[in-house]
């Protein structure tokens, strides 16, 4: 019966100690912009800008975790908007800057961003340069849509340490310019 008290314990040692040399799971600028660049090819999306056939194409996105000390994730897109009418396609270039509030999700052990806002749009058009509103709307709905479902990072459950992590209530924070993981206290 000793024999057994002492291996539970052992055990329960062993796993505590793991537990606090894994006690934060860091995300960088480079591994959410890895992911990003994984899942680009999917945002695209059919519409209609005052009747007029708009394909949108997202071609890029940056990351940048915590700019100036703050707890937002600010993302930069650069986006293909094509008019098709009178039988051309029209293309015109899309920078969008914007930013939002890291999120993680305990049931899908993966981190969001929510609560999008642009910061600054500029659209360069076939000799047109400058800011288009109706245009960056319409990324923005785009984004906004396909990041309300779709997580910036999906923790690794293969990984036996980061399985061990995620298994008990984690809180994020925005440290250092990476988002950070930890046990709530």
């Amino acid at each position: 019966m000793r024999l057994l008290l002492s291996v539970a314990l052992a055990t329960i040692f062993a796993g505590c100690a793991t537990l606090s040399q894994l006690s934060v799971y860091t995300v960088s600028n480079a591994e959410l912009e890895q992911v990003l660049d994984s899942q680009i090819s999917t945002l695209q999306k059919k519409t209609s800008l005052a009747g007029i056939p708009l394909f949108l194409d997202v071609e890029d996105m940056t990351a940048t975790i915590g700019p100036d000390g703050r707890d937002v994730v600010q993302l930069g897109a650069i986006a293909t908007a094509r008019v098709s009418a009178f039988g051309l396609n029209y293309p015109a270039k899309v920078s969008l800057s914007l930013e939002g509030t890291p999120y993680y999700d305990s049931e899908e052990k993966a981190i969001f961003v929510r609560s999008l806002s642009l910061l600054d749009s500029t659209i360069d058009a076939g000799g047109f340069k400058g800011n288009l509103a109706p245009v960056s709307g319409e990324f923005m709905q785009l984004i906004n849509g396909y990041l309300s479902t779709n997580p910036v990072y999906r923790l690794d459950s293969t990984n036996k340490a980061v399985s061990l992590l995620s298994a008990v209530p984690l809180q994020l924070s925005v440290e250092n310019g990476q988002l950070a993981l930890r046990p709530k206290q």
